[in-house]
């Protein structure tokens, strides 16, 4: 098992190869880190690590040997099988633990785990029949989202069902392949936002500026910092994000999504989702911040300290998705703005292929 710190010039193999860890690889090996990728699939991380294994997440023999040849091992995104995650944790320290994906992995145990934690959350029902996704749809009115439990992101395993809506919840059901389901109420939203926090395995914990996220077709299109919301706002989004975290006694970095509501006059957060990764909405720290997501992931997965990464510049964070990337070079020629390309190959309609970040001075 991994001693800590861990020294430059050890070895982080990361899960998954899109491009969550190759941004991962790029902030590891500026400080001095070697990186090795697993993945059933080649992808841009690839490009970027030392190393890596092309094997099936179900695959032990290869998941032996890999973890054998890293010093500590950490994961770009949450649809990794738990099992994996638990049986390379026999030969390599791994972070976040497996604990974080079992919550984050089911709807129905994340959203259990928050009303534990004592935050708000958007009213659920537990989807096991037809009587009573109608029972949950009358409580609400008619109205609400029918997920699936498991696998959704950017807007997939999901129907919204409305009374006005010509799908059925049976057909809703049917569509959505007959999973385990969770149906949550419709939330009367002002904005969107979200943090990006970080815990180092000593416990200590630190949390970038809240950003204001928009979404176009169920996938984040920008994100703003500084959010538009009050300081009492902010504040309480950093409370949250501290209570969630130590409580799963996580170490790595987290995204939090929440949703700002008005009740009874007062603003207040919903929490909409977790996510035990780097996130899409943290990209911004890249160029605003003294220290990236990435690399403040990294350090707490290391066992270093982690960095006072200050904002030093408003920033609106622009995903570049399908054919947006192939105007690369006019990104390139804008004052302020800094260009980040993952190295896809295939442009399809609504894929992530780049993000910049427009910067602006502190207002």
């Amino acid at each position: 098992m991994t001693k800590r710190p861990l020294k430059p010039g050890s070895a982080i193999g990361i899960l998954g190869s899109g491009q969550l860890g190759r941004m991962l690889a790029i902030a590891a090996s500026s400080l001095g880190f070697r990186c090795q990728v697993f993945c059933p699939t080649t992808g841009p991380a690839f490009d970027i690590c030392v190393g890596g294994m092309t094997a099936k997440y179900e695959d032990k023999a290869a998941l032996a040997e890999f973890a054998k040849s890293v010093d500590v091992i950490t994961y770009e995104f949450e649809n990794i099988p738990v099992e994996t995650v638990e049986y390379l944790s026999q030969f390599c320290t791994v972070y976040p633990k497996p604990n974080a994906l079992k919550v984050s992995q089911d709807r129905l145990i994340e959203k259990n785990f928050l009303l534990d934690c004592g935050v708000d959350v958007a009213r659920f029902y537990d989807v096991t029949s037809i009587e009573n996704l109608n029972k949950g749809l009358y409580d609400f009115s008619g109205n609400g989202v029918l997920k699936t439990r498991r696998f959704g992101y950017d807007g997939k395993g999901q129907i919204m069902l409305l009374e006005k809506e010509p799908i059925s919840p049976v057909e809703a059901m049917n569509e959505l392949g007959n999973v385990p389901l969770i149906l949550e109420e419709l939330v009367a939203f002002e904005k969107e936002v979200s943090i990006i926090a970080i815990r180092g395995v000593n416990g200590d914990v630190f949390a970038f500026d809240i950003a204001e996220n928009v979404h176009q077709n169920h996938i984040l299109k920008t994100s703003t910092v500084p959010a538009d919301i009050d300081d009492a706002l902010n504040v309480k989004a950093k409370e949250i994000a501290h209570n969630i975290i130590t409580r799963l006694d996580y170490v790595g970095a987290m995204g939090i999504e929440f949703f700002v509501v008005t009740k009874h006059g007062k603003q207040n957060l919903v929490v909409n989702e977790i996510a035990p990764r780097v996130h899409n909405s943290g990209h911004w720290t890249m160029d605003a911040a003294t220290h990236s997501q990435f690399e403040q992931h990294i350090r707490a997965i290391c066992g270093w300290p982690l960095a006072n990464a200050r904002r030093h510049s408003n920033v609106v964070m622009e995903n570049l998705l399908g054919t947006d990337i192939n105007d690369w070079q006019f990104y390139a020629s804008q004052e302020d703005v800094h260009f980040h390309d993952y190295a896809k190959n295939d442009a399809r309609p609504g894929r992530k292929m780049g993000h910049i970040n427009k910067l602006s001075k502190w207002a």
